[in-house]
C-alpha cells in the first residue's frame, strides 16, 4: 500500500512524486472547482445583513436597504463572470507551456 502521509508501516513505501505537468493540471482543476464555492459564499453574505426597519428610531442602525443589496449581488455576479473569463484566458495561455501539447495546426505538413 502506498501512503504519502508520513505514517508508513513496515513494508509500505512512500508515495512517489507526480510529474510536474500532472501536478499543475491538478492545481488548475482545483482552482476551477474553487470559483463556484467562492461565488456561493459571496452570494450568501447578504443573507446575514440585517433587514431595514420600516420605522427606525432616530439613533438606531436601520439595516441594509434592498437597493444596496441588489447592487452588491450584481457586482459579485459581474466579478465572477470576469474572474472566470480571466481564468479561462490564463488556462488557455498556460496549457501549452504546462502540458507541452500544441493545439494549433502543424506547419510543414507536406503534400
Amino acid at each position: 500500500m502506498i501512503r504519502g502521509d508520513g505514517a508508513e508501516g513496515q513494508g509500505e513505501t512512500t508515495a512517489p512524486f507526480v510529474a510536474r505537468k500532472t501536478y499543475r493540471r491538478r492545481r488548475l482543476m482545483d482552482v476551477a472547482r474553487l470559483l463556484p464555492i467562492v461565488g456561493a459564499v459571496l452570494f450568501a453574505i447578504p443573507l446575514m445583513w440585517p433587514s431595514p426597519d420600516p420605522y427606525p428610531a432616530p439613533d438606531s442602525m436601520g439595516g441594509m436597504p434592498l437597493s444596496r443589496a441588489m447592487i452588491y449581488v450584481l457586482s459579485v455576479w459581474a466579478m465572477l463572470i470576469l474572474a472566470s473569463f480571466v481564468f479561462g484566458l490564463a488556462v488557455r495561455r498556460w496549457a501549452d507551456h504546462w502540458t507541452g501539447v500544441n493545439e494549433g495546426p502543424q506547419e510543414g505538413g507536406g503534400d
